[in-house]
């Protein structure tokens, strides 16, 4: 089994450098030509399903990856970005921003999403589409946030303070990991 994961196109939101956790924003034409892009990196791997987060932005990136895969496509809403609860929209240079992505600090918010609830919750989805899929070959669409832990399901955790330096996946950038 292999697991792909790309995180959705470019929004006007990543540009700002705003927090864009649960607001459904939508990809901006840069944003829909890396998606083109990965559609064509993407065409000639062996892909049997997509599974995909619910926000829009994945949902139109996954849409276009699939003009050249044409495989079904499923919403999990498990894998929908971290909700960023109180901090969502703010720029990110506005809050501590490196510690909201600090595992071992593990801070309480009192509405956004805790990094190790966050983890378990991505963890737990992982679990259970390799259970569920075993014999098959998934491309995961979300978000940068999500890239992070499943990054760190594969590779464990990294010691350094920020997991977005180091984990973090680039707009529309594509990784494989081996199940």
């Amino acid at each position: 089994m292999t697991i792909f994961m790309t995180r959705h196109g470019q929004t006007d939101w990543n540009l700002q450098k705003r927090v864009q956790g649960r607001v459904d924003i939508p990809l901006n034409k840069t944003g829909i030509e890396q998606a083109k892009i990965t559609s064509q990196k993407l065409k000639n791997e062996k892909i049997d399903i997509i599974v995909c987060s619910p926000l829009i932005r994945a949902k139109k990136t996954a849409e276009i990856i699939n003009e050249k895969l044409h495989c079904p496509i499923i919403y999990e809403e498990n894998i929908a970005e971290r909700d960023f609860g109180e901090l969502e929209g703010k720029l990110t240079s506005e809050f501590d921003f490196s510690t909201f992505w600090n595992y071992q600090k593990n801070v309480k918010y009192e509405k956004a999403e805790n990094i190790k609830e966050f983890f378990k919750r991505v963890y737990q989805t992982l679990d259970k589409i390799i259970a569920q899929y075993p014999e098959k070959n998934i491309l995961i669409v979300s978000h940068g946030g999500v890239s992070v832990p499943v990054y760190c399901y594969f590779n464990g955790i990294p010691e350094n303070e920020n997991l977005l330096d180091s984990c973090c996946l680039n707009n529309c950038e594509v990784v494989k990991y081996s199940v």
